[in-house]
Order: C-alpha cells, then sequence, then structure tokens
C-alpha cells in the first residue's frame, strides 16, 4: 500500500506539466500514490492514475490544487461530501488561499509525508438556489445583465423581511470571500477565525445601501422582486443561471466544510496581508517591480524559473 495517495486537481487551461512532472518524481521517490480526474489524464504520465471525478477524493489521503484560488476553491468544493486536507500550489496571479510556489513542492511534499503540517478549517455557504443545491467557500453573487435593468431583490434573515436591494450585484460572501468580490465592492475585511455571513450591495441606487453582516446560525434569503433586470447567478466565480427574472437564493452558513493545509501559518498571513495591501495601490505589478533594488528584482526572476526536474 502507498504511503500516502495524492489527488491532482489541475488548473483547466494554464501550463502544469513542470510541476505535475515535480509530483510524478517525488512519488516515485517515497512509494506515493497520484490520482487525477479522467478530464485530466491526456495532462498526466502514465503512472498517473486516472478516476472518475466523483471518486478523485475517495481515492485519496490529500488533494494537491495546481493553479490559483479558483482551483483551490474547486477542489475545496469537490471534497465537500468526503472532506479531505487540500494543498494549494501557486500558478495563479495573486492567489489568496494558494500557499506553496512551485520552487517550495518537493518540501513541502516531504511535509505532508511526516505531517508536519496545520490543518485550519473552511467554510463554505450552502446555497438553495431555484430548487438546485450547491456550495460557495467564497462568494454567491446575483449579478445584473449589462443594459437590462438591475439587481432588485428583497432581504430576509430568519424569515424576517428587511428591505429591499436596486443595485449591479449582491454578493454574499464568507469571511474567506470577504477579500474577494465583496471587498471590491466596498464590503469589510472579516477575519478568516470569524464565523460569519456578509451581504454587500454593489454600486446601489436605492434601498439597503451598505453591506450587511450576519451571524453564522441566520439563514438569508434573496428574492427578487417583479421587475427586477435578468440576473446571473454566481457560485465562487462560476456562473449556474444565467437571465433570471424571478426566483429564490436562500443560503446557510456551514462551519468547517473544507481543510486547507497550512504549512507556515504565520508566512502565509504575512503574504496575504502584503497582497491586500498591494490591491489599494494604482500601480501595475510591472511598475512596483521597478521600485525595487535591483538585486532584488534579479532574486524574483530566479525564484520564477520552472522547478528542477
Amino acid at each position: 500500500m502507498p504511503r500516502i495517495r495524492l489527488g491532482l486537481v489541475l488548473h483547466p487551461t494554464r501550463e502544469v506539466s513542470p510541476v505535475v512532472d515535480t509530483m510524478v518524481a517525488w512519488a516515485a521517490r517515497h512509494d506515493a500514490a497520484l490520482t487525477v480526474r479522467a478530464e485530466d489524464r491526456h495532462r498526466v504520465p502514465e503512472s498517473v492514475r486516472a478516476v472518475p471525478e466523483t471518486d478523485l477524493t475517495a481515492a485519496s489521503d490529500m488533494l494537491l490544487s495546481v493553479g490559483g484560488d479558483g482551483t483551490m476553491l474547486g477542489a475545496l468544493r469537490l471534497a465537500v461530501p468526503d472532506p479531505k486536507p487540500v494543498l494549494g500550489v501557486h500558478l495563479g496571479k495573486l492567489g489568496f488561499l494558494v500557499e506553496v510556489e512551485p520552487q517550495e513542492l518537493p518540501a513541502a511534499l516531504d511535509r505532508l509525508l511526516t505531517g508536519d503540517y496545520t490543518l485550519v478549517g473552511q467554510g463554505c455557504l450552502e446555497c438553495a438556489v431555484c430548487g438546485d443545491n450547491v456550495v460557495a467557500f467564497n462568494d454567491v453573487a446575483l449579478i445584473r445583465t449589462p443594459g437590462q435593468g438591475f439587481v432588485t431583490a428583497t432581504l430576509a434573515v430568519d424569515g424576517q423581511r428587511y428591505g429591499y436591494y436596486r443595485c449591479d450585484a449582491l454578493v454574499i460572501s464568507t469571511p474567506t470571500g470577504s477579500t474577494a468580490y465583496s471587498y471590491a465592492a466596498g464590503g469589510p475585511l472579516v477575519s478568516p477565525a470569524t464565523r460569519a455571513v456578509v451581504v454587500t450591495p454593489s454600486a446601489p441606487m436605492s434601498g439597503i445601501s451598505r453591506a450587511v453582516v450576519l451571524s453564522p446560525e441566520e439563514t438569508v434569503r434573496l428574492e427578487l422582486k417583479s421587475g427586477s433586470g435578468p440576473v446571473a447567478v454566481e457560485v465562487d466565480g462560476q456562473i449556474i443561471r444565467d437571465g433570471s427574472t424571478s426566483g429564490a437564493v436562500e443560503i446557510r452558513y456551514r462551519p468547517e466544510a473544507g481543510h486547507v493545509v497550512r504549512l507556515d501559518p504565520r508566512r502565509y498571513q504575512e503574504r496575504s496581508a502584503l497582497k491586500l495591501g498591494l490591491l489599494d495601490l494604482p500601480l501595475l505589478p510591472a511598475q512596483l517591480r521597478e521600485l525595487l533594488p535591483e538585486e532584488v528584482r534579479r532574486r524574483l526572476d530566479e525564484r520564477e524559473l520552472p522547478p528542477p526536474l
């Protein structure tokens, strides 16, 4: 029996071969088993076993997400029925959830094998959307169709109606998701150690115009009013409904729905704080890079080289 079984969740379009090759070489040295979704069979060597997506978590002790935050969120959603720890390998542009850079991967895998890591629980939003049940680890958003009116919806909490929104979008987020769409819409930053649900309107025209922070025990219901423009419903950035002019979204918070592997929690928090601070700077990444000393730029260039095979 393999010492550890690792399931790979790959970014759908980015080039992942250098990272996968590093994993395959490490697995061969450490008697580890690698598994991937059948849809990614053509992207990995033959030594990696392919299974249907629904079987990936059952075939794995841990999941490795290779991509950005979107890939990490997908891995967490995939594991909700059978929660397994998820480690993020960074191939994205910003990445608040992912922790490991490609060049750090071999050492990170060694630590997985010895149990030298911390698990951080992640809450999610369980959502009933027009009869369908879905989960979101970042946010659920109701977004207007450009040129066809506004999102007009009533807010009810535990069955008690409180008012209405008329805006470009409504974002319902977890504390983890408070740094994403909700933050961009003007919502508050909520500590990931807090359990809460945040409802934030984007560009409100009338009705409720400020973000609302609710208890995780409360049920949120947003119902489109008559006359609302066509609305798309996004779950963690993926459209699951498009053009709806009626219906409701009911949302409950579910604690500890997923587990994220943290190798260095303090370093991760420092990185996230830096990334968040950079969001408020009116400069492009390339412009920021030019402000660094030449020696620091050279070291950054070396860190961005593909990992050795």
